[in-house]
């Protein structure tokens, strides 16, 4: 993700970059990744040569803190592991600039968590792009409770500067739409664990008019990343969110990819979801699976917007469409799911 990100601010801003990494040999590959795309992109005409050997040449890196003394804004990309994250914070502080920005490109984790500690967290703010990041157009621009205006502005006007769509959101974790999808992958594995196959919560979820099947959207995103990003939500908002014993074996055992060629389970995870009891004739229907899906993205969706996490459906509409790749023909999930009742059905509880 940092190279990608690299890329996008050199081909965009055309201002200097620095990368970081924990030592010489990361950071030289880091740097190869970024002048290789570089490079690729002058091939196919979308950079003359000249344009790409001089981004190459704006681009440095360091080992540690190094080199940020003078930087307007750094983002931080490593692994989503909060006392290490933590860690980067404080040793960015004192080497930076009073004025400067430190954003975080967490997907899952708490902002404000990782600002405990520093003597500036109003500096702090949540900057998430979305992979690939040349191509998804969305950016989630999260606020603390300590966020200054000032590090809030410069974090729009920097995503739109990128040429993106930055959609707001209060510090919660999952933000939109991985919170969003966080309830997609628990109702699908509570399909799982109650016998139903792939193939049937894929019919079930059909009509929601969703870009992949359930099985390919986890091989997409990484079966790692999908159960740490369970795992933080049902951490932070308790336990409507679920991770199926069947996802977190084929974790354990390593077992890629999950979606078979023809549909389905592909053979190595089929093997794995027969040994903790497969799939059973007494499987909720279709129509079933599909209407618990609606009833728990209602609600989550309810609670998001009591909890002031967006001000409006309409920003999770966008952020669904521009992120996930939710269909923009349906207008978005909250008008679907108005249009099935589920919203109406969640009021009538």
């Amino acid at each position: 993700m940092a190279a990608q990100l690299a890329v996008l601010f050199l081909t965009r801003l055309r201002v200097p970059v620095v990368v970081s990494d924990v030592d010489r040999e990361r950071v030289q590959r880091g740097l190869g990744h970024v002048r290789t795309e570089l490079t690729r992109r002058g091939e196919r005409g979308r950079l003359t040569a000249r344009e790409a050997e001089h981004l190459g040449e704006l681009v440095t890196g360091r080992v540690g803190t190094s080199g940020f003394e003078d930087c307007d804004l750094v983002i931080e990309a490593v692994f989503e592991e909060i006392g290490v994250k933590r860690r980067v914070f404080a040793d960015l502080e004192r080497v930076v600039r009073a004025d400067c920005v430190l954003a975080t490109n967490t997907s899952s984790l708490l902002v404000t968590e990782m600002a405990e500690g520093l003597r500036h967290p109003d500096r702090v703010v949540g900057i998430h792009f979305f992979n690939p990041v040349a191509a998804m157009p969305l950016v989630e621009i999260v606020r603390t409770p300590a966020t200054s205006d000032r590090a809030l502005a410069t974090a729009f006007e920097l995503a739109r500067d990128l040429g993106k769509t930055p959609v707001g959101a209060a510090d919660s974790s999952g933000f939109i739409v991985n919170r969003v999808l966080g309830a997609v992958l628990s109702e699908q594995g509570r399909a799982l664990d109650a016998g139903a196959s792939p193939e049937r919560i894929e019919e079930a979820y059909a009509p929601l008019g969703l870009p992949m099947g359930p099985l390919v959207l986890i091989d997409l995103v990484g079966l790692p990343i999908a159960v740490h990003l369970l795992e933080s939500l049902r951490r932070h908002h308790g336990d409507r969110f679920h991770l199926s014993p069947v996802l977190a074996e084929l974790e354990r055992r390593g077992v890629r990819p999950l979606a078979g060629p023809a549909g389905g389970w592909s053979d190595p995870a089929r093997e794995v979801a027969e040994d903790l009891g497969g799939e059973a004739e007494e499987a909720p229907s279709a129509a079933t699976l599909r209407r618990r899906l609606e009833d728990a993205l209602a609600g989550e969706i309810s609670r998001m917007l009591d909890e002031g996490v967006v001000p409006d459906r309409q920003d999770i509409d966008l952020a669904m469409i521009l992120g996930a790749g939710w269909p923009f023909f349906n207008g978005g999930i909250t008008p679907y799911l108005d249009r099935v009742g589920a919203f109406e059905r969640r009021r009538g509880r």
